[in-house]
């Protein structure tokens, strides 16, 4: 099943002629046997990705929430998690005995995404704000390894 998903992926990324290196960001980070019920009311948060000559950067919508409800992450050293377990507040009426009639604007509790980060990612030099209902995460990028040298040896 997971080969399914993978080739799957594959296609889209030929379909909408995604560069290579962004297929590292698209390709799904567990298969459907890992889900648990962890992971159960847990909504996955929409995010563009631009990939610049020096950095990664991420932009995700997340209404309603603030800094201090998010949190971003990196574990096993190349995924970046970014999660939010607050929920967004509601206006209360000012006057006493007011109550909603209709609530539409709601927003899942949990918000949960994982990327691999590629190899050229400096996952030390990763920072984030949140402004106007919009995080933003920049990743930094690795400079390119050093050619390596072409020496001639002489012979005796």
């Amino acid at each position: 099943m997971s080969r399914v998903i993978d080739d799957v992926a594959a296609a889209v990324n030929h379909l909408f002629d995604i560069p290579e290196t962004m297929e590292k960001f698209t390709t799904p980070s567990r298969s459907p046997h890992q889900e648990t019920n962890k992971s159960k009311g847990v909504s996955s948060i929409p995010v563009d990705i631009l990939d610049s000559p020096k950095e990664y950067i991420f932009f995700m919508d997340v209404p309603g929430r603030t800094k201090s409800d998010i949190q971003v992450t990196v574990e096993d050293e190349k995924t970046l998690v970014i999660r939010s377990n607050g929920k967004r507040k509601r206006e209360d009426g000012e006057e006493e005995g007011c109550k909603y009639i209709r609530l539409e604007r709601r927003v899942p509790h949990k918000l949960l995404r994982k990327f691999k980060l590629p190899e050229d990612a400096n996952v030390s030099a990763i920072s984030a704000k949140c402004e106007n209902g919009v995080l933003t995460i920049v990743v930094e990028k690795l400079p390119p390894p050093a050619k390596p040298k072409t020496v001639e040896v002489a012979i005796f």
